[in-house]
């Protein structure tokens, strides 16, 4: 979603910069708040560094928190009882003889009724974590993240160079990667889905034991990750598009029926990337996290209400059991319901960096036209 609203931002700004070369928004020189050439850039700087926060911090806390804590969430339910109204001395009560009414109040129906879950909104879900854990609950686990990402990327870059970097070495790459920090991975998700623990994140490190529980479906993870990334490249050169993603062809010149052709074949590139993406990477995806969660230790508690059970599928390694749920349990336990609202979510992530992303470029057009309505920074 980052890449996409990038491309937006940089399309935009693109699409300004020429406005400005064919004199449209240019002034009189009444019309410039800053006569200083490097206005209009420490301007952009700033808003771009900006931009570049709110976007992360949108990710992370929504993409991030918000989702993982959807993931695992067990819906509670409350249970009452509802006695039966004939019981009652009522006029309209039906006659019971008093042996039935004796029966009938040593059984009384008991309901169920299930809770709203807590993360059926985002607004719900910060509040909760804001309530159990304090404002700073909004990023948490920011300091494993942050170690897990900058070891990502020195791996990945390890591994890169030592199989090369074409289509199948880079998947090849990418599965090593993961394989080599899943215990790290697997750590995020522990302090994300756990109560508050005085115990620092560094002293909570999964153990190799549990490590190796979580490597099958790492593994699977990753290459449903680089099956989604790699499709729609992949029709991108089957088509032949990549001239236009390069600028390379000019769109204008093609025929009515060819433009046609090429907006059926991004959409064609588009859907894919969805396609692939809620059904081969979000099952990945959830599965993973689900299997995770089932490795969190007795000692700590979930911030939200989580089934360490699966429903009965899992037995704790003192009596016998494997101490964690099996990938295939993992997706079967994730209802319908959840799988709906974890898609919804997404569904709003976006719209909320698109938003953001509008946001920033109406922002940056103004400030060059109120800085220099004349000038264009290169």
């Amino acid at each position: 979603m980052s890449g996409i609203a990038h491309h937006f931002v940089k399309r935009s700004l693109d699409a300004a910069r020429e406005t400005y070369d064919s004199g449209s928004f240019a002034g009189d020189g009444d019309d410039k708040l800053f006569g200083h050439p490097y206005a209009v850039g420490t301007a952009l700087v700033i808003t771009s560094i900006l931009w570049f926060f709110a976007m992360a911090a949108i990710q992370y806390v929504y993409g991030g928190i918000v989702a993982t804590l959807t993931m695992i969430e067990t819906p509670t339910a409350t249970a009452f009882e509802i006695h039966d109204p004939a019981q009652a001395d009522q006029a309209d009560a039906p006659l019971l003889s008093a042996d039935e009414k004796k029966s009938n109040t040593t059984k009384p129906e008991l309901f169920c009724v299930k809770n709203k879950p807590i993360t059926s909104k985002i607004r719900t879900t910060i509040k909760h974590l804001v309530a159990e854990a304090g404002p700073w609950s909004r990023f948490r686990g920011m300091q494993v993240f942050l170690v897990y990402h900058f070891a990502h990327q020195l791996v990945l870059q390890m591994f890169t160079a030592l199989f090369g970097n074409a289509m199948i070495p880079s998947v090849f790459a990418a599965v090593c990667t993961a394989f080599s920090l899943c215990r790290l991975q697997m750590l995020w998700t522990h302090v994300v889905i756990s109560a508050p623990s005085e115990k620092k994140w560094y002293r909570r490190y999964p153990t190799f034991e549990q490590g190796k529980k979580i490597i099958l479906p790492t593994i699977v993870r990753t290459l449903a990750e680089q099956l989604t990334i790699y499709v729609p490249v992949t029709l991108i050169y089957a088509f032949g598009l990549e001239g236009y993603a390069l600028a390379s062809t000019d769109f204008g010149n093609l025929s009515p029926m060819q433009q046609k052709s090429v907006m059926l074949a991004c959409l064609a590139v588009v859907l894919s990337g969805i396609v692939t993406g809620i059904f081969v990477l979000l099952p990945t995806n959830v599965t993973l996290k689900r299997v995770q969660a089932s490795l969190l230790p007795e000692e700590y508690d979930t911030i939200i209400p989580f089934d360490r059970t699966f429903g009965g599928k899992v037995e704790p390694e003192v009596v016998g059991g494997k101490g964690v749920v099996s990938m295939l349990d993992a997706w079967k336990t994730f209802g319908w319901a959840a799988r709906l609202r974890l898609i919804a979510l997404y569904a709003k992530i976006f719209a909320i960096q698109v938003a953001t992303c509008i946001f920033f470029v109406l922002l940056a057009v103004f400030e060059v036209r109120m800085i220099n309505g004349d000038y264009v920074l290169y």
